[in-house]
């Protein structure tokens, strides 16, 4: 089935509601990466991320009858998603973790590649930190997803203009705290 020929949300729901196993599947496939998305820039974390996402597409299954505008469900979606994910961050704040035993290992990249990596991703999250909600939001839907602005603005409610203006403030913001880490780096 083609992109032109893929049932709209409304249908989609509606449907859903009617016990359409599949069609909700539909939903969760469409949605699942932006939800993630969206998680993420709450969060900041892999696993917490994948974890809200979940669990808000279990809530929005049960409380399905509750979307007034099925043709909005995306943006539905992702206010669960964020409150799925500040509930989130507020549990793990409350939570001490365990250190791991000493010589633990598993089967993955090696130390120092893990290492990059992580250097990478505070480097990154430090950048993304320093951006208002709705500016890592955006960014994240807009460059990490490859959503349009105008899909961006439907999903946020709010206008394209906006959606334009966020996205070029959270860029700017997002190269001078990186220039500034990279700075620091090679101090």
């Amino acid at each position: 089935m083609t992109a032109q020929h893929e049932p709209t949300d409304d249908v989609l729901v509606r449907r859903a509601r009617a016990g359409d196993e599949e069609a909700y599947g539909r939903l969760v496939r469409r949605y699942m990466k932006s939800a993630y998305a969206v998680a993420l820039s709450v969060t900041s974390r892999h696993e917490d991320a994948e974890d809200a996402a979940q669990e808000a597409f279990l809530v929005a299954l049960q409380r399905l009858e509750e979307c007034r505008n099925p043709e909005r469900f995306a943006g539905w979606l992702l206010t669960i998603v964020r409150n799925r994910s500040r509930n989130l961050v507020r549990r793990e704040s409350l939570r001490t973790a365990e250190p791991l035993p000493p010589g633990a290992s598993g089967r993955g990249p090696t130390p120092e590649k893990e290492t990059e990596r992580a250097e990478l991703r505070e480097h990154l999250q430090r950048a993304l930190d320093t951006l208002t909600p709705i500016q890592r939001e955006i960014v994240l839907l807009h460059d990490l997803e490859g959503w349009k602005h105008r899909e961006i603005a439907d999903r946020l409610e709010i206008p394209s203009g906006t959606v334009r203006s966020h996205l070029h403030f959270a860029r700017k913001a997002l190269r001078g705290a990186l220039a500034v880490t990279e700075e620091i780096r090679e101090a």
